[in-house]
C-alpha cells in the first residue's frame, strides 16, 4: 500500500469523479486528505455512477457540474492543492461520429479548466489523464514517449491538444501539471452499459452474461492492459513527487496480449461464455491501431511506479466485483 501522507493536509478535486478511474482514485484517498471534492455530469454515455462512491459518501463532496461550464469550473478550482483532470470523452468511435463534442470536452473545457487555475488558483498540481492513442499505429514496440503522435481519430488529436495544453501552462504559467499516457485500463467501477469505452471490460460483461465475444479480424491484434490500482497508484505517484512536474509518462504493463489471449482468459476465469472471430466492421477498422505495447521506463525512473497486478488477477477481481454489483452497472434487457 502507497504511503498516503504527502495528501494529509490537501484539497482534492477529482473531474470525472464519479467515473470509472475518478472514483477509484476517490476510494484510494477517502479518509487521507483534508477535503475530497468529486466533480462529474453525470451524462450517462461518459459512465459516472453514484454507485461507485457507495461506502465513502461521507468522505466526498460531491459536485454535479460539467467540465464545460466555465462559471462552475472557476468557482471549483478555487483554493485546491492537487486537480486530478479525468473529465474527458474516450470513445474513439464516439469522436469519429462527434467530432465536435468530442472537441469541446478534451480541447476547450481543458483549456477552460488551466485558465481557472492561472486566474483563481495560486500553487496547484494538475495531473491529466491521456492516452495511448495519441500515439496511433505505433511501427516500433514497445512504444516509448519518443515515438511519433499519428493518432487514428479524433479523440486521439484532442487529447494531443488537451495535454500540450497542460505542458505548456506548467512551462509557461508554473501550473505545475503533468499527463499521464493510459493504456487500456480496465477494473471495478468500469462504464458497463456500451463496449465503446473498454474492451476488456465489454469481454467481461459478455462472459458474465453466458454471450459470445466477437474478435474482429481474427483477434490478434495485441494490447497492453493495464488493472484499475495500478493506474491510481501512477496517478497518486505522479501527484507526489515534483519529477512528474512538465511531463508525459507512458502507464501500461508492459506486456503485450493478442485480444484472443485476453478474450479466452476472460471466459475461463468467468466459467461462462465463448469466443467467435468475425469480420472487421469498416467502421472499426477504419480505426484500428494495430498492435500496442507500452515502454514505461520513464515514470519508473521519475517516481519509481510500475505495474504490480498479473492480468489474471485483474480480471478475476473484475469479475468478482461485477457479479457482486452487476445491477448498478448495465440495464437488463
Amino acid at each position: 500500500m502507497m504511503d498516503l501522507s504527502h495528501f494529509e493536509r490537501k484539497r482534492i478535486l477529482i473531474t470525472g469523479g464519479l467515473g470509472f478511474i475518478g472514483s477509484n482514485l476517490a476510494h484510494a484517498l477517502a479518509g487521507h486528505c483534508a477535503e475530497l471534492t468529486l466533480v462529474d455530469s453525470l451524462i450517462p454515455q461518459y459512465g459516472g455512477n453514484l454507485f461507485n462512491i457507495s461506502g465513502i459518501e461521507d468522505q466526498v463532496r460531491v459536485n454535479i457540474a460539467d467540465v464545460r461550464d466555465e462559471s462552475s469550473m472557476r468557482y471549483l478550482v478555487r483554493n485546491k492543492d492537487i486537480i486530478f483532470n479525468l473529465a474527458g470523452q474516450v470513445s474513439h468511435l464516439d469522436s469519429m461520429q462527434d467530432p465536435f463534442t468530442d472537441l469541446e470536452i478534451n480541447c476547450r473545457s481543458q483549456l477552460a479548466i488551466l485558465e481557472a487555475c492561472r486566474k483563481n488558483v495560486g500553487d496547484v498540481k494538475v495531473l491529466f489523464a491521456g492516452t495511448r492513442g495519441q500515439y496511433g499505429r505505433v511501427e516500433k514496440l514497445p512504444a516509448d514517449e519518443e515515438t511519433p503522435l499519428r493518432p487514428m481519430d479524433v479523440n486521439g488529436i484532442n487529447k494531443i491538444a488537451g495535454e500540450s495544453y497542460h505542458l505548456l501552462y506548467n512551462r509557461v504559467y508554473g501550473i505545475r501539471a503533468c499527463s499521464l499516457r493510459l493504456t487500456n485500463t480496465f477494473g471495478p467501477r468500469h462504464h458497463m452499459r456500451t463496449s465503446r469505452q473498454g474492451v476488456l471490460s465489454w469481454f467481461i460483461r459478455l462472459a458474465i452474461d453466458g454471450k459470445t465475444i466477437q474478435l474482429f479480424g481474427g483477434g490478434e491484434q495485441q494490447r497492453d492492459f493495464n488493472y484499475v490500482d495500478d493506474v491510481v497508484g501512477a496517478f497518486l505517484l505522479a501527484a507526489a513527487n515534483d519529477a512528474a512536474d512538465g511531463e508525459a509518462f507512458n502507464v501500461g504493463s508492459g506486456r503485450a496480449v493478442s485480444l484472443r489471449e485476453a478474450a479466452e482468459l476472460v471466459v475461463r476465469v468467468a466459467g461462462r461464455g465463448k469466443v467467435e472471430v468475425i469480420e472487421f466492421p469498416p467502421e472499426k477498422k477504419q480505426i484500428e491501431i494495430g498492435n500496442y505495447c507500452a515502454d514505461c521506463r520513464k515514470i519508473k525512473r521519475a517516481v519509481g511506479w510500475e505495474a504490480r497486478t498479473p492480468l489474471e488477477e485483474g480480471v478475476a477481481r473484475t469479475v468478482e466485483f461485477f457479479r457482486r454489483n452487476r445491477n448498478h452497472y448495465w440495464d437488463e434487457e
